[in-house]
């Protein structure tokens, strides 16, 4: 991955990743400081990952709170939206200029995700 960034590559890195990154990215980052998800060496790759030329697309256009990707089924947590952002999409940072949006559909139902997803505008 470096050598390509190197090479002036554009890179899009998505998916589940299983981590909340930041406080920002889970409804009760307190309760859940010991829990798998949210472990500081879980959330340091990620860290990692910035620092080598990523950014988190949807935190590139949103920075408020209670936006989530997936809540649990036992309890119930989608109706009162108490969910984890966990998953993804992360940008190598000469995408930067072309990231036109980043969404979560939080509406659409089937699952304890929901589809996220970026647009990239290479025409300007």
């Amino acid at each position: 991955m470096d050598g390509l960034l190197k090479q002036g590559k554009k890179i899009v890195i998505c998916g589940d990743v299983n981590t909340a990154h930041r406080e920002i990215d889970l409804a009760r980052p307190k309760e859940n400081e010991k829990i798998s998800g949210f472990l500081p060496e879980e959330r340091a790759w990620i860290d990692r990952l910035m620092e080598r030329g990523f950014i988190d697309a949807f935190r590139k256009i949103h920075s408020e709170s209670g936006h989530y990707s997936w809540w649990d089924y036992k309890t119930k947590a989608r109706e009162r939206n108490i969910g984890w952002r966990i998953d993804y999409f992360f940008i190598s940072t000469n995408l930067k200029e072309h990231l036109k949006s980043a969404f979560i559909e939080s509406e659409v139902l089937g699952s304890d995700h929901c589809p996220i997803g970026i647009e990239l505008d290479f025409n300007h």
